[in-house]
């Protein structure tokens, strides 16, 4: 998917048409998770590049998409340029960093011999 999103069309509300972007962009990536991995993959990754421009576009993480998508927004731009390309992805898929109280739990466990304090 390579798109550029205009964000000042007459007759559109500015709101509506970021919330339509952010919705096409999701949709794009819901599909492509749901389409069968080849033989030997373990998941689906994305290569993006995000910017105002195709040109001035560079890489950033899918989970970073929403967040560029809402400075944009506080900034008043007149379009933005987001690129997702979906490969399959051989390792473990990455995971999310534990929330502290998870972390926490952890490193008590850990020091203590177990999660009893054995």
């Amino acid at each position: 998917m390579r798109k550029t999103y205009l964000l000042h069309i007459e007759g559109k509300n500015r709101d509506r048409l970021l919330d339509a972007a952010r919705h096409d962009i999701h949709r794009y990536l819901r599909r492509e998770r749901r389409r069968a991995l080849p033989e030997g993959a373990r998941f689906w990754d994305f290569d993006c590049r995000f910017g105002s421009t195709q040109e001035d576009a560079h890489p950033v993480q899918v989970d970073e998409i929403t967040g560029l998508i809402d400075e944009v927004a506080r900034s008043g731009a007149a379009q933005f340029y987001v690129e997702i390309m979906a490969k399959p992805g051989e390792g473990m898929p990455p995971k999310k960093a534990p929330s502290s109280v998870l972390q926490q739990e952890l490193d008590d466990a850990q020091s203590t011999g177990g999660p009893d304090g054995d």
